[in-house]
């Protein structure tokens, strides 16, 4: 288990934007050095819709994430990750054998919704 991080103030959490937003087409993604695959994210009509690469494998296929809900840092500089241009970083936990479990609403939230 990780030790706990630094505190940091509520205007150092307010500066990450973190949105919730549907999974409207995903894929595989082999080129990456670490199993992956590649989403595209729609968080309504204020953000559009945005791509990212997930290490989401071992619990998740393409094919079951759209239509699904996540959570996303939405706010970060996009990265380049191989042949993707990661706009933003999903969010997710790992469990006890260290792959990683989606962070996600659990009811359904509009797309581009924030975290309070």
């Amino acid at each position: 288990m990780a030790d706990a991080a630094p505190q940091i103030t509520s205007d150092d959490f307010l500066s990450v934007d973190i949105r919730a937003g549907t999974v409207t087409r995903a894929e595989p993604f082999p080129e990456a050095r670490k199993p992956a695959i590649r989403l595209w994210i729609d968080f309504g009509p204020e953000l559009g819709e945005k791509k990212s690469s997930a290490q989401i494998t071992e619990h998740y296929t393409p094919e079951a994430l759209v239509g699904r809900q996540v959570l996303a840092v939405v706010n970060f500089p996009p990265r380049q990750i191989g042949p993707v241009r990661s706009e933003v970083l999903v969010l997710g936990i790992h469990d006890d054998s260290g792959a990683v479990v989606l962070a996600v609403p659990d009811k359904p939230a509009p797309d581009g919704a924030r975290l309070c």
